[in-house]
């Protein structure tokens, strides 16, 4: 299973895929050690999904480091740190089509993306338990929503794309 991480991290171009791997296994050993047993997935698809959680981590860690920012004494008209996007009109965009969703859904995917790392788990559990659904279905359900308001800011923003949507989405508490 380790060399199966392994290769994914490589794949997905990380710089340490063998300390990701080993993080990947320690929250999963860490979650057997909690509960017992895992009766989501099986023991290989359960250790693919949290290793794409480490994955959005990392990616996430490597992102905020890019961002950092300007000196003073750098010319104005220098160029920006990769990855230093104005990202207001984009959530001027997000916050107009959060109010074109129903409510409830406007709500969910909120309350979906609240929170950092494990209290962001939790929250999860929580909101699947108070909507009597999966922890499955309400990751479909979310996904769909994320769908919408893709689309929505798309058609509100000609550039952008998907991905720093999705970055400025998971940065939304």
């Amino acid at each position: 299973m380790r060399r199966r991480l392994v290769r994914y991290f490589e794949r997905k171009q990380c710089l340490d895929a063998d300390a990701l791997a080993d993080d990947t296994l320690n929250r999963v050993s860490r979650r057997l050690e909690e509960e017992g047993a895992i009766t989501d997935a099986s023991p290989a698809h359960y250790c693919h999904i949290v290793a794409k959680f480490v994955l959005l981590e990392y990616l996430r860690q490597i992102d905020s480091r890019v961002r950092q920012p300007i000196a003073v004494d750098q010319a104005p008209d220098a160029p920006r740190p990769a990855g230093d996007t104005d990202s207001q009109p984009l959530l001027d965009c997000l916050d107009r089509c959060l109010g074109q969703l129903d409510p409830d859904e406007a709500l969910l995917i909120l309350e979906y993306y609240r929170g950092e790392q494990r209290a962001k788990i939790e929250q999860r559990r929580r909101l699947a338990a108070e909507l009597e659904l999966s922890p499955n279905a309400l990751s479909i359900r979310a996904c769909r929503i994320r769908d919408k308001l893709e689309a929505c800011i798309t058609q509100c923003r000609d550039a952008g794309g998907r991905a720093t949507f999705r970055r400025v989405l998971s940065q939304e508490k």
